[in-house]
């Protein structure tokens, strides 16, 4: 425990405990909506304002917010206009998010330490101030869920059937889009950028394979993230590895030992 004799590791921890958290729930809206691109998508529209914030001095996370949010806006617009090939909006914001975060990398001079540690996360780099910021930030994302929970439930099944009981879909769609932006800009720190929608969707994938209702899927993706982030920070800490790549390999790996020992169970059943 004598990582934890230290600021930056305990800011971390604080850190990766809210991302276990805030990312499973949104995560298994996403997974049920079959959106999982979408965490890439939106990881790219805030790298450009990460490049936007370094290039106009001033605080990234804040230009990180701003086009993330806008792709969210930009990518629920775009549904509707490919309402039959609805995967569409999710590329052409991809593209532009790509493309503008590259022009705006190239006016750099370089890549600096600080682009690097969001492209793949940093247990160093989290600051006091980023911790005030996702805190609220998780806060605001739980809340939400919690109030909306039936509305965001009911469109994630039937968003047709939740149009015609009278559920203002098209307003929930674009504010739940905005809550998977927020998620992506609160994770990126520890997760990095690159990595940031397999926590999205892998500790979810994992949950499927043992649960039997909703409720529970979140609630084990949540216990799944939990123990992919404590670990990974972990091994990251004492390897001096990319917490972010350790993370998403340590979920990878759970993923692939429930699938195993659900398998082993059943052949055992058999």
């Amino acid at each position: 425990m004598e990582m934890l004799q230290y600021d930056f590791m305990q800011r971390a921890f604080v850190a990766g405990i809210l991302i276990s958290i805030i990312c499973p729930i949104i995560g298994t809206f996403v997974v049920l909506r079959r959106l999982s691109m979408i965490g890439d998508t939106l990881s790219h529209a805030s790298l450009a304002g990460i490049a936007a914030g370094m290039l106009g001095n001033f605080y990234p996370l804040w230009g990180a917010m701003i086009f993330s949010v806008a792709a969210a806006i930009g990518v629920e617009k775009l549904r509707k206009n490919f309402s039959q090939y609805a995967e569409l909006s999710i590329s052409i914001v991809l593209s532009a998010s790509i493309g503008l975060a590259v022009l705006m990398i190239s006016l750099a001079d370089s890549f600096n330490a600080d682009l690097m540690s969001f492209l793949f996360g940093s247990i160093i780099a989290v600051t006091g101030r980023d911790i005030i910021i996702m805190a609220g930030t998780s806060i605001f994302i739980i809340v939400s869920v919690l109030l909306l929970y039936k509305e965001l439930l009911y469109i994630a099944f039937d968003e047709e059937g939740a149009a015609l009981a009278g559920i203002p879909t098209e307003t929930l769609n674009i504010f739940f889009t905005v809550l998977t932006a927020l998620t992506i800009v609160a994770a990126m720190r520890v997760v990095g950028i690159l990595m940031i929608s397999s926590m999205l969707v892998v500790p979810v994938a994992a949950s499927m394979q043992i649960s039997k209702s909703f409720k529970s899927t979140m609630i084990n993706s949540v216990i799944f993230a939990f123990l992919a982030v404590v670990l990974g920070l972990t091994i990251s800490y004492y390897f001096n590895l990319a917490p972010g790549g350790a993370i998403v390999v340590l979920s990878v790996v759970i993923l692939l030992l429930v699938i195993g020992t659900k398998k082993y169970i059943l052949k055992r059943i058999v």
